[in-house]
């Protein structure tokens, strides 16, 4: 689960052996991974402890939204690595052109078999909408359209859990989905930029629900010891996103850019990810994870490849659009 992020300190040159400068490693990122409770700092405290470098992370908004500065930048942009794509951007990616080889290795635990060559695998979730416990919970997306459900959701545009829920709509309803859309419009109380937003909104009490992730539910119990918050299993299933980092193919770094993405997939640095980014790690821990992850398993994971996302992502979105605006 991501929490709320909106400021991050980020580091320029830091003094090496006999005063020399350090190398600067700079990283893309959405926001709640660069925050003081998010993953960032110890990720990039864990790095900085054995690359002889300084790890600059920048803040850029959801993932869609990374990738749409990195496109807009091109080979001007300042990041060596972006950390916050995922397997419904993959493609997209891909096609700019503006990432390389990873090189990176390790023994993935995914729902999905992994042998992506350029994008890195580091955490996985799956979308859901997350209620208080006493909310009346609908069994479908249907059932949620047909309801009186406020809800808050993000914008497919710029948001990976806003795409993950076009590309539900879209590959659940097909040709109905712009149909379901304008039944669900009278429900949606506001969309958001990204889920940030939207979970501030739903804490605050301005929405019954909010699209967010299976694994939401236990940050609150973990974190805050509250077990007042609960996911809906949909009979659509529940879409599973899969996290990914990637290198610039522009980048003057990439072998320090490599390292760094090798140690996101480490033991460390994977045991930064669960308790902090509120995800399932890509590589299960040692000791295994605490048994409150056990029930942010969704009943029925829903699959889609890259390829599937990609070729659906250009209607779903436009579907979105065509049924909010009726």
């Amino acid at each position: 689960m991501r929490r709320a992020a909106f400021i991050l300190s980020t580091l320029a040159f830091a003094a090496g052996p006999a005063g020399a400068e350090a190398p600067v490693l700079t990283v893309y990122t959405y926001d709640s991974f660069a925050t003081e409770w998010g993953p960032g700092p110890a990720i990039a405290a864990g790095f900085e402890a054995s690359c002889g470098c300084t790890l600059r992370v920048v803040p850029a908004g959801d993932g869609a939204a990374l990738l749409s500065r990195l496109m807009l930048e091109g080979a001007r942009s300042e990041a060596d690595v972006v950390v916050g794509l995922d397997n419904f951007l993959m493609e997209r990616a891909r096609a700019t052109g503006l990432f390389a080889p990873s090189g990176v290795t390790a023994d993935f635990t995914l729902p999905v078999a992994w042998t992506d060559d350029i994008f890195v695998p580091y955490d996985w979730g799956a979308f859901a909408f997350v209620a208080d416990a006493g909310t009346q919970a609908p069994g479908s997306l249907r059932e949620l359209a047909d309801s009186d459900i406020a809800v808050v959701i993000q914008d497919p545009r710029a948001s990976t859990p806003g795409l993950g829920l076009a590309l539900w709509v879209e590959a659940a309803y097909g040709d109905g989905a712009a149909d379901l859309w304008a039944d669900l419009a009278d429900n949606i109380v506001t969309v958001t930029p990204g889920w940030s937003e939207s979970y501030a909104l739903f804490l605050s009490g301005e929405a019954d629900a909010v699209l967010s992730y299976t694994t939401s539910p236990v940050f609150h119990v973990l974190a805050e010891d509250d077990d007042s918050k609960v996911f809906w299993d949909f009979a659509e299933g529940n879409p599973v996103q899969i996290e990914v980092g990637a290198i610039l193919a522009h980048s003057g770094r990439q072998a320090l850019a490599r390292d760094f993405l090798q140690y996101l997939v480490s033991a460390e640095g994977q045991a930064a990810i669960p308790e902090t980014n509120w995800m399932f790690p890509v590589r299960e821990p040692a000791g295994g994870l605490d048994p409150a992850f056990d029930a942010a398993r969704p009943a029925k994971p829903l699959i889609l490849t890259p390829d599937g996302a990609a070729a659906l992502r250009e209607r779903a979105v436009a579907d979105w659009q065509a049924g909010l605006a009726r």
